[in-house]
Parts: C-alpha cells; structure tokens; sequence
C-alpha cells in the first residue's frame, strides 16, 4: 500500500523545488529528424527519453534551439534538453540555455554516444577533452570550459578500422544492441540521479565501466 504521507512527502518537496530557479541542464545529444531516430549517433537523445519518461515529463518544448523539459530531479530543478541544431553545432543550444540561466559548466551534464565502448558499456567523466567526439567538441568550444560532465553510452566500435566513421555513427542499431541500449538507458537515468543529488562516486562506481 502507498504511504499517503510519504506521497505528500514527495509533492511537497518536488512543489518546492519547482519554485526554485533551473540550476543544471541535462544534454542528450543526437541529430534531428525521423531519418536519425534510432542511429548511434542519437543514443544521447535515446537515454534522455527514458529519463524523461521516468520523471512523467515530454521534452517538446521549442526553446534555445533545442527541444527541452523542465523537471525536478534529486531535488534539483534541471532543464532536459534535446539540441535540434545537428551533432556538430550542439553546442550552440546548450550555451544559450547556460547563459540565460547563469548556470556554470560544472552544473551541465550531457549524454552521448561513443564508439571506443561495446554496446552496453557506460563511462562518467566529470571533466576531460571531448575525445574527438563533434558534439562534445562543440559544447566545449561554447562553453570555453571542459568542466562539464559527460555520460558515455557505448554504440559498437567499428566492424574494422578502414570503415567510414559517419556511415558507423549514422548507421542504425540493430535489434539485439537496441535491446542491450533498452537496459542502459534505465541505467543511465539513475546515474543522472545520483549525479544531480551530489554523489559521483557512487554513481562512477555503481554505473561507470
């Protein structure tokens, strides 16, 4: 049976939190447009879903060239956002969002895919170079800053090394690694969680291979 109490509980603190001003932005990367829905490239916009589902909001909103979501997450009011600019210019929503919000890079978390990982594998960096990756690489040039914190979600590293990088990162996934990404993408919104109530270490140690 519910705790009716614990339920007022938890309205109380989530109606307070929603008063408070957006403090963090959380970024799931990817492409816009039906054509990269389930490419590797959108694992980033993937787990952002399922995070999104899980606290019961839709991230549909048309702001800071972005689609976004205002949610309360570990007692924090954060901004969901879905950069609809393409992988390369992410950047470019994700310091709108920064700047009008005044919120400092260490207050930014984004997922995204990477290809040095098997499907199913999750790193957690809380600072670092972007590795090469466009998205990455755009939101650190906007942001003049590394100090953001980055979700790396595994898609498959290529079948051999003489095959084209974008064709593997816009190829789709197939229907056994959509399956394994099913379970990630439960994993990776818990870290969130357990990123945004002030416990890296142990969203590193519990979720980060």
């Amino acid at each position: 049976m519910t705790d009716i109490f614990a339920l007022f509980d938890q309205i109380k603190s989530t109606s307070a939190a929603a008063a408070v001003p957006i403090t963090h932005l959380v970024v799931g990367l990817g492409n816009p447009g039906e054509e990269y829905a389930q490419t590797r490239h959108n694992a980033g916009f993937l787990c952002l879903d399922t995070l999104a589902e899980k606290v019961g909001v839709k991230v549909t909103n048309l702001k800071f060239k972005a689609l976004t979501a205002d949610a309360v997450l570990g007692g924090k009011r954060v901004l969901l956002m879905k950069p609809q600019t393409f992988m390369n210019l992410s950047g470019e929503a994700v310091a709108a969002a920064a700047a009008f919000y005044k919120i400092p890079p260490q207050n930014v978390l984004v997922i995204c895919d990477d290809v040095s990982f098997d499907v199913g594998h999750v790193r957690i960096r809380l600072q670092g170079s972007h590795g090469g990756h466009n998205g990455l690489k755009s939101i650190e040039g906007q942001l003049a800053s590394q100090s953001y914190t980055r979700i790396k979600v595994g898609v498959g590293k290529k079948p051999h090394p003489d095959f084209n990088l974008a064709d593997w990162v816009l190829g789709r996934f197939s229907a056994e690694d959509l399956k394994t990404l099913s379970e990630v993408r439960a994993s990776v919104a818990e870290a969130l969680l357990l990123l945004l109530e002030g416990k890296p270490d142990l969203a590193m140690s519990r979720y980060s291979t």
